[in-house]
């Protein structure tokens, strides 16, 4: 398997959940009311899955190893693009979180934004996903040789067995400093040893 066969394959996924997310999306606009539950729900699947994991393997293996290679200025442009559109999503998904908050705590009108933000990501993900799977992974593969591809899968496949580690570390580590149970000084390097 190439190394952006799991990447496509995580694809197929968070496409799936833009559509429970599109359908959510239609039920707010009907009702004029939020599910505050299904927000948190789905921006842990943007967060944890589609950014975390599907990204992080992106930026911090497949990107990073692009980046070594004289690639042309077409794909470089593409792959810069592609890093700034995960900003995008990751400031377009915290906008959401603010609005459903500010909604919780009273904010009628942050519906408006909810529903904005929640069409913004359904629109996004679509276009940058066939970008990627249409005119970006195929194509840069023949930057690398068959050995390079077979430690990127590897690679990937280790990253993937420490992702759910990285995440609940993260919730025990917030709710540490959150009670100053627990420094920001102290190493916490275990997880390189999964």
């Amino acid at each position: 398997m190439l190394p952006i066969g799991p990447l496509m394959i995580e694809h197929r996924l968070i496409e799936r959940m833009i559509k429970i997310i599109e359908n959510e999306l239609n039920q707010i606009q009907e009702k004029n009311e939020i599910n505050p539950i299904f927000i948190d729900n789905a921006v842990d699947f943007i967060r944890t899955y589609a950014d975390q994991t599907h990204h992080g393997k992106e930026e911090d293996i497949l990107f990073r190893e692009l980046k070594k290679k004289d690639i042309s200025d077409k794909h470089r442009k593409t792959m810069e693009e592609l890093i700034d559109e995960h900003v995008f999503a990751r400031k377009t998904t915290g906008d959401l979180v603010e609005a459903k908050e500010n909604f919780i705590n009273g904010d009628r009108d942050a519906i408006n934004i909810i529903i904005k933000k929640m069409q913004t990501l359904t629109e996004f993900y679509p276009k940058h996903i066939d970008k990627e799977d249409n005119h970006f992974f195929r194509p840069i593969m023949d930057y690398f040789t068959k050995d390079e591809q077979n430690e990127l899968l590897k690679e990937g496949q280790v990253f993937d067995r420490r992702m759910i580690h990285r995440k609940y570390n993260s919730v025990v580590k917030d709710y540490e400093y959150a009670r100053e149970l627990l420094s920001k000084e102290q190493k916490d390097d275990w997880i390189n040893y999964i």
